[in-house]
């Protein structure tokens, strides 16, 4: 190269080179500004896209997600359908219009073998076939052969069509490529409770189908005042963060459906990653038992096909979570420099008493009074320097402010996650709790709390299910609050459970406007957070439920013996009366009575079981209560009962209890 040239980056290869001559100064370094799109494409693992198996796994959870709340958010109960289907080699090359090559040079394959090797192999797998048919012949269980290498070389890959339809609120016609093409723009960054962990949604699977198969992301949708169904294919542009659209058209909707479709072409790895997506829909099918998911997993091999349907168990939905506005002991410098950036407020009293939560009128003037001479309630905020902005963070982080409500939250509700927990497990017992609002750094949280005993799919010893603002955690579970208080915080032999050898089932539901997540992948919730780590406890009110289903078990076990011990103590009687006929009196006359009773059959064996049933209840109530008095509960016990939901066309009015929704009929 001749000196003072310089050797220009290639697209996406930033490596510069200067030859420079002696005696001159170097150059300015040449820039170069990344787009948020092309920045998240660089570093996938940070949204969940680690691998092709972690990828499918987080495409089908955005997908789900972003239809929850797109039913939730107009009051409908969802019904999700989501259906990954298997493309095979041959089938995907002829998608993206590519022949299919017989291989020429086979030693240039890292599938390739030598002829002594592929001996070797099938010998080992010959003998593993003869131990497979002896186990089977002896009734032992036989694993399923492990692939080897010749089966698949690491540069095959595996391509699956993902697809997402839902009867959410649809997008705006006009809307939709910038909601899907271009990153970090969309509906989800004001304070408020969303399940979204970055707020990208479908747009990096997008990201990810760019990068692995290079084919469109398709998008239907239709809003309930169209007549008309919008479809759109498109791309997103790395480099430049914006979409491209190869088709957007209205399609007739004949069927006045409302809601999206979404279908994108991934590379993934079903096999790894199967046991996970099944557990996401199933703790999804938890948390949310007022949704309906169809999950269909379709492969070129029948036999391997998987089809499951997690059914509405209720019709009765959380709140729909309300943005709220930053409590002052929440904000930073650059957060307090966009709010006045971005208000409409005029005075500096005006902006404390409209952009924060907890500050009225008289607050805010004591606040400018303690700030100092140079500030006074009718000045311009947007004249503020960054000398007095500074002065406004200190006051905030030094001053006491009420705490926030957390009426802006949505919890699943207790009556919910114990529906779920019973839909899904069929546990012998479940107890749930319910916790009033927090707070850790300004922001308010709840935590739900639910414990189960036995069911069906449910291994020995704790099985822990979390969930933050309604979405399952599945990864790093080591780490998470929930996981080191259940492990280590809690005396089970106290609850009168075996925790290596009882079906223990263990619910944590957590949300807030901010999860202090841990970590890049937003997968764990910290054990140092002090004020969450506290909430996330079982409560007395669980150790109660517990007790009430010993004492039912009792009940129970009373009941069964009625009908022996009452023809065994009826004949007893009987023969007592005969002999006392021919005797002198002996007895009590209360005893008299009942002998005379028997003999004249008064009493007989009908009603002698009706009034032992009659004894086991009354003993069983009383015993009740004396524990209700001991444990300080002023309420009798109680027993629920879950109604069939009703079809729709009723209006009513819904009466929330942690055990029961009373419903008004109109």
């Amino acid at each position: 190269m001749p000196i003072g040239a310089v050797e220009l980056p290639s697209r996406g290869h930033w490596a510069p080179s200067f030859a420079i001559p002696r005696g001159r100064s170097s150059p300015s370094p040449i820039t170069k500004t990344k787009s948020p799109a092309e920045f998240f494409a660089e570093n996938k693992n940070i949204a969940g896209f680690d691998n092709p198996g972690k990828s499918l796994y987080t495409t089908v959870r955005e997908l789900v997600e972003n239809s929850l709340d797109s039913a939730e958010s107009i009051s409908e109960l969802p019904v999700v359908e989501i259906t990954i289907e298997e493309i095979g080699k041959s089938k995907f090359n002829s998608m993206i219009g590519l022949v299919d090559r017989e291989r020429v040079d086979t030693k240039l394959y890292d599938d390739y073998e030598t002829e002594k090797a592929r001996e070797r192999r099938l010998a080992k797998e010959a003998r593993a076939q003869e131990l497979q048919a002896k186990n089977a012949a002896l009734g032992k269980k036989v694993k399923e052969p492990s692939a080897t290498k010749g089966a698949k070389g690491r540069g095959e890959a595996s391509f699956y069509r993902v697809t997402c339809k839902d009867n959410g609120k649809g997008m705006p016609h006009d809307d939709i490529p910038n909601m899907f093409g271009r990153v970090l723009s969309g509906t989800k960054y004001g304070l408020k409770q969303t399940r979204g962990k970055f707020g990208l949604g479908a747009k990096m699977a997008l990201i990810w189908s760019k990068m692995s198969t290079g084919l469109p992301i398709e998008i239907s949708s239709s809003m309930r005042s169209h007549n008309f169904i919008s479809f759109c294919k498109l791309d997103i542009d790395i480099h430049r963060n914006i979409p491209h659209v190869h088709l957007h058209e209205k399609r007739e909707n004949k069927d006045r459906w409302h809601g999206a479709e979404i279908q994108v072409v991934i590379e993934g790895n079903w096999t790894t990653y199967r046991s996970k997506i099944l557990h996401y829909m199933r703790q999804m099918a938890v948390i949310t038992p007022y949704a309906q998911f169809l999950f269909k997993f379709v492969s070129e091999v029948a036999e391997k096909n998987v089809t499951i349907r997690f059914s509405r168990r209720t019709d009765v939905m959380p709140p729909v979570p309300v943005e709220t506005k930053h409590h002052p002991s929440s904000v930073d410098l650059l957060l307090i420099k966009g709010l006045i950036a971005e208000t409409s407020k005029g005075t500096l009293l005006q902006f404390l008493q409209h952009e924060f939560v907890n500050i009225g009128k008289s607050l805010a003037e004591r606040l400018i009074g303690e700030m100092g001479p140079e500030f006074s309630p009718k000045m311009a905020v947007k004249s503020l320097t960054s000398q007095q902005i500074v002065r406004i963070h200190q006051l905030f982080r030094q001053a006491k402010f009420d705490d926030p409500s957390g009426g802006c939250l949505s919890p699943a509700g207790e009556y919910n996650l114990r529906l779920g927990i019973i839909k899904e497990l069929h546990p012998d017992m479940v107890a749930t709790y319910s916790g009033s609002a927090q707070v850790f750094e300004g922001h308010p949280f709840i935590v739900e709390a639910g414990v189960s005993v036995g069911g069906k799919d449910v291994k020995q010893g704790l099985n822990i299910f979390r969930f933050a603002n309604r979405i399952p955690l599945l990864f790093e579970q080591g780490g998470d609050v929930v996981t080191r208080t259940a492990m280590k915080r809690i005396n089970w032999s106290s609850y009168k459970i075996n925790q290596t050898q009882d079906k223990i089932g263990v619910f944590v539901s957590i949300v807030s406007t901010k999860i202090p997540f841990k970590g890049t992948g937003k997968e764990y919730i910290g054990d140092d957070t002090k004020e969450i780590a506290s909430a996330v406890k079982l409560k007395s009110k669980i150790v109660r439920k517990i007790q009430d289903r010993e004492q039912q078990e009792r009940k129970r076990n009373l009941s069964r013996y009625v009908p022996d011990a009452t023809y065994a103590v009826y004949d007893v009687l009987k023969e007592i009366s005969k002999f006392h006929a021919s005797k002198k009196r002996r007895y009590e006359e209360e005893e008299e009575d009942v002998l005379r009773k028997v003999q004249s059959r008064s009493i007989t064996k009908e009603t002698l079981k009706e009034m032992l049933a009659q004894y086991v209840e009354k003993v069983d109530y009383e015993m009740a209560l004396e524990y209700a008095t001991q444990s300080g509960v002023n309420e009798e016990p109680r027993e629920a009962i879950y109604i069939q939901a009703l079809e729709d066309g009723y209006n009513f009015t819904d009466l929330h209890s942690s055990n029961f929704v009373f419903r008004f009929i109109q």
